[in-house]
């Protein structure tokens, strides 16, 4: 029995985004990456830091091994926004717009610079939701990470896609002159990320989307206030507060990205109150115009 146009396109409207993904099954893939030590120098510069691990056989800090195992796509196959449009993990959908929503890790041990390590990444889930902003779809991939026949690391990564079918909202702008309160903050590490900081920690990590170095493309057609920080280095500052204060690495490290932060914004990342349930210690970013721009929760096993 046929159906008609609008039969069809009422089925469509009812299945929404997850018709593109029915028959959307990539399998597991396996990456390999030496752990050379100059990225890890490199991104210590860019913050300022003293090198926290300097050779062979010294240990990656918590989430640095974010900078190992990238991809650098041909420059053709890059779409307007500066993501691939296509990729092993990339769901099929049109116009597909992204955010990294957060994710959780958990270490057996850490990675060790100057020895060859390889990445097992395969999906683990997938489910649409309807959100303020329309309909979004949640891709989870997990990432099991070793050196030898040594598992060290697994993680799970949330990314948030949507589809370009409405106009982007924009943001309230910051307040240049706002700043945050003086007062002793438990574990704080501050920052104030530029266009300049911005730029090089994309290039670190291989991260072409152009709401983070092209002020004119996030400002007039994704609708930001401003360049957008990466909210990988809202987390990776997390760790930093935790590897600076903290009496051991810890063993679980679960962090999630809510809203976002623009360069000029002085932000801070902060101890969220006393040790909770399990001695598991919280973090927030914090800005003067909002609390939990991104918060984790670290734990010992």
């Amino acid at each position: 029995m046929s159906t008609s146009p609008a039969q069809e396109a009422g089925r469509a409207a009812e299945e929404g985004l997850a018709r593109y993904l029915v028959s959307w099954h990539p399998e597991p893939v396996v990456d390999h990456d030496d752990l050379d030590a100059a990225p890890t120098a490199a991104l210590s510069a860019v913050l300022d830091l003293p090198q926290p691990a300097a050779g062979p056989g010294d240990t990656l800090p918590l989430l640095w091994h974010w900078l190992h195992f990238l991809e650098w796509p041909p420059q053709r196959e890059l779409g307007e926004d500066g993501h691939p449009l296509h990729g092993h993990f990339l769901p099929p959908l049109p116009d597909r717009r992204r955010m990294f929503a957060g994710g959780r890790l958990r270490v057996q041990e850490p990675l060790r610079l100057g020895t060859p390590a390889w990445r097992r990444s395969s999906l683990h889930r997938v489910e649409t939701k309807h959100g303020r902003s329309g309909e979004m779809v949640f891709v989870t991939t997990r990432h099991e990470f070793g050196q030898g026949d040594r598992s060290c690391l697994v993680e799970e990564q949330d990314i948030v896609y949507r589809c370009e079918d409405r106009a982007p909202s924009r943001p309230v702008p910051p307040d240049p002159d706002a700043a945050l309160p003086r007062e002793a903050a438990d574990w704080s590490v501050p920052m104030r990320p530029d266009s300049r900081m911005l730029f090089r920690i994309s290039a670190l990590t291989a991260n072409s989307h152009r709401i983070h170095y092209d002020a004119p493309y996030a400002e007039q057609r994704e609708g930001y206030p401003g360049l957008v920080v990466h909210g990988p280095l809202l987390a990776l500052l997390m760790a930093e507060s935790l590897r600076r204060n903290a009496q051991a690495r810890p063993t679980s490290f679960d962090y999630r990205l809510r809203s976002p932060i623009f360069t000029g914004e002085e932000l801070r990342a902060v101890r969220d109150g006393e040790r909770g349930d399990g001695g598991r210690v919280r973090l927030r970013v914090e800005t003067a115009r909002e609390s939990r721009h991104a918060t984790a929760a670290a734990g010992w096993a």
